[in-house]
């Protein structure tokens, strides 16, 4: 009686063992969605680059051919990329973060205005561009906020990333755009996951 009690318990753990092992396999074999693909295209970015920017209009504190040296890390068990921006004549360092939320890929960026940003990923017919649109702002926006980005990876060792940045003027918000046309000066120590 005891030995078929053992031998019982053993088939119904080979059971269940097989059939966690089967659904897992079918959670990792489930296609990825194009929120899921962007987030892939874009840690496949992290490492350090250094480029120029091109701002229109002009501003004081930001003019066109402008060194700037861009660092993305991919972080927190692969869920997360991080973007710091380092423009050569400025005193500090704007954040971004890019991650999946739910099934939307999420930018956050962490602005020298005071504020925080969010923009939501939308679809694309091009693999290698990525583009954020706005959704709201955490924080005063009386300075401006940004309002929108695009990763275009040209390949594996140069990308251009578009933000634009809303200033509030006379007549309303007033569209602030900067073009970085960057090149990589180090790959990733660690792989992208």
């Amino acid at each position: 009686m005891k030995s078929i009690r053992i031998l019982t318990s053993i088939v119904v753990l080979s059971l269940a063992s097989a059939a966690f092992a089967q659904s897992d396999g079918q959670r990792t074999a489930a296609p990825k969605s194009d929120a899921q693909k962007s987030f892939e295209q874009l840690k496949t970015l992290a490492g350090s680059w250094e480029g120029h920017a091109k701002v229109d209009p002009p501003q004081p504190d930001m003019h066109s051919n402008m060194p700037t040296q861009v660092i993305l890390r991919v972080t927190s068990m692969g869920n997360l990329l991080l973007h710091e921006m380092k423009p050569s004549e400025r005193p500090d360092n704007p954040i971004t973060t890019i991650y999946m939320e739910g099934d939307h890929l999420q930018l956050t960026h962490y602005c020298d205005a005071g504020n925080r940003p969010r923009m939501i990923a939308r679809p694309s017919s091009d693999p290698k561009v990525v583009e954020f649109d706005f959704v709201d702002v955490a924080g005063s926006a009386q300075y401006g906020h940004m309002y929108h980005a695009v990763f275009t990876t040209v390949d594996e060792n140069h990308h251009m990333e578009d933000w634009t940045f809303m200033i509030n003027g006379k007549n309303g918000e007033v569209p602030i755009h900067a073009h970085f046309d960057l090149h990589r000066t180090k790959a990733a120590e660690v792989a992208a996951r």
